[in-house]
């Protein structure tokens, strides 16, 4: 059982695994309530978590945090040029959401290739070549010449981008002091909004100021990746990684057969967990893309606000994400991971009218909570996910379970632009206007709703150790397969294997 930084046990807010094998669904069930009271951890300042890290942690967190928030730039440039897509290609608004749409459908394809390289042969090379497709397709996006074309570059996007979530949140925690997971886990996270801002202030500077239209977002969107792949190439693995190569390098059948083996042991063990991520994670995405893919286009059509006023209004509401991320993240510590997320979902919910009806300059403030309380919400999913994960499969685990629950919330953009044609505005010369404010509402009423029953009936491994002392699932690989210590003497391969064996909850 893990500590709290004054050396007392930790109460972890979970079931062990053994337990739940035999408890009933109901018994089960009974248990939510109870394990959803704030553990009340003691956690030191924000200040002096982020000081407990060392310079290699700090590094490989920057790494990451580049990496993520260049994947959220990428994927927000369509969102913020829907109009001028759409008139360049002689189509409607919905009909450029279908590059959103195929974004969000593919990346799970991404998480399932670039999460098993990452976890069979490292985090370093598999970022990289992310980073590489993301110039790639960057630079061919700007240059399509056709609707036909854009949809299939940002489909090919779409799998590029899958890779990316699953090894940022490895590289970056894997190696994290406990008592800093959960502020840090709110600064990673919040590296997709601080994408998202970084887009809105370069949309706002590049898109309809040459005579190229909206095509140099793109040519510029493929520039950084090259910075970003250089300051990778100056780092080393994680130690969590390399310590699990070294352990795989000591069974029998070498560090193929133990990742394989790793990977039978971990789906037959936890799949009910895998399928319970996916679930989750379908509604966080709902919950992001719900209320941000198509408020840009609510703000410029139905609220009508200047192109300055979209961009403030912006900028505003990604600030709210960033301090919300990282508040509430760091109070996961205090209060458990669960908790957290219902609370801001509780409090976000109340927030809805004013983010969508309020149609004066006053909906800033609106945007600024409401963004506070959804990435509040996301802040406490990059540790919590790396907490509940199995170690073997760490990134192909966090990475898939993300993008099939982005697969899920893929069609949300075009969900509530097709819904919102049904509620004409009066038409502003050649405009079409629709009550997109309305759609949103009621749409992220009902995402909210889900959220909370899910986190509520789910699981929580509050400060659970990465190392591989702790692994269970390796564990049992070596105690089936045994290892490579003394091959003639099947005693001293079981005497091995038994003490590589963990005694804690995962």
């Amino acid at each position: 059982m893990a500590e709290t930084q004054d050396g007392k046990p930790q109460v972890e807010a979970t079931i062990p695994v053994q337990q739940k094998s035999h408890m009933g669904i109901g018994r089960y069930l009974l248990t939510r309530i109870p394990t959803l009271k704030p553990p009340m951890r003691k956690a030191p300042n924000p200040l002096k978590s982020i000081l407990l890290l060392n310079t290699e942690q700090w590094l490989f967190f920057l790494v990451a945090f580049c990496g993520w928030s260049w994947d959220a730039f990428d994927f927000f440039t369509v969102s913020l040029t829907t109009t001028e897509i759409a008139k360049s290609f002689n189509k409607s608004v919905t009909d450029i959401t279908w590059g959103i749409t195929l974004v969000l459908m593919l990346r799970s394809v991404g998480s399932i290739l670039f999460g098993i390289a990452s976890d069979r042969w490292g985090r370093k090379w598999p970022f990289i070549v992310n980073n590489i497709l993301f110039i790639v397709l960057e630079l061919a996006t700007g240059f399509c010449k056709d609707y036909s074309s854009f949809l299939a570059v940002r489909a090919l996007f779409g799998i590029a981008m899958g890779g990316m979530v699953g090894n940022a949140y490895a590289t970056a925690l894997e190696d994290c002091p406990v008592e800093a997971r959960g502020i840090m886990s709110g600064l990673l996270q919040e590296g997709y909004a601080f994408g998202y801002l970084l887009a809105v202030a370069f949309a706002r500077a590049l898109v309809d100021t040459t005579p190229h239209g909206w095509r140099p977002l793109y040519w510029f969107g493929a520039c950084p990746p090259v910075l970003i792949i250089i300051f990778r190439l100056c780092l080393p693995e994680t130690r969590a990684f390399r310590q699990r190569q070294e352990t795989r390098q000591e069974i029998r059948g070498g560090v193929a057969g133990s990742f394989i083996s790793e990977g039978k042991v971990a789906l037959k063990r936890h799949w009910l967990l895998l399928i319970y991520l996916v679930l989750l994670l379908a509604g966080f995405n709902f919950m992001s893309h719900g209320s941000q893919d198509l408020y840009p286009t609510m703000l410029k059509s139905q609220f009508q606000f200047s192109a300055d006023a979209e961009t403030v209004t912006q900028v505003v509401a990604n600030l709210g994400a960033l301090s919300g991320g990282v508040t509430f993240g760091w109070a996961s510590q205090i209060f458990g991971r669960r908790f957290t997320i219902i609370v801001t979902c509780i409090v976000g919910g109340a927030l809805l009218y004013p983010y969508t009806f309020v149609t004066d300059h006053t909906v800033m403030a609106a945007a600024f909570f409401e963004q506070f309380m959804v990435q509040g919400a996301w802040g406490v999913i990059p540790i919590h996910l790396m907490e509940l994960s199995p170690g073997s499969i760490r990134t192909f685990a966090v990475g898939t379970a993300y993008q099939l629950g982005n697969l899920a919330s893929s069609a949300s953009s075009t969900i509530e632009s097709t819904i919102g044609e049904r509620f004409p505005l009066p038409s502003k010369g050649d405009e079409k206007r629709y009550k997109y404010g309305l759609v949103i509402c009621i749409f992220m009423g009902c995402v909210f709703a889900y959220v909370i029953i899910v986190t509520f009936i789910g699981p929580e491994n509050l400060g659970r150790q990465f190392d591989i002392e702790h692994d269970d699932d390796m564990a049992e690989v070596a105690a089936n397969r045994g290892t490579t210590v003394d091959k003639d003497n099947g005693e001293g391969d079981r005497g091995k294997a038994g003490s590589s064996k963990a005694h804690v909850e995962v």
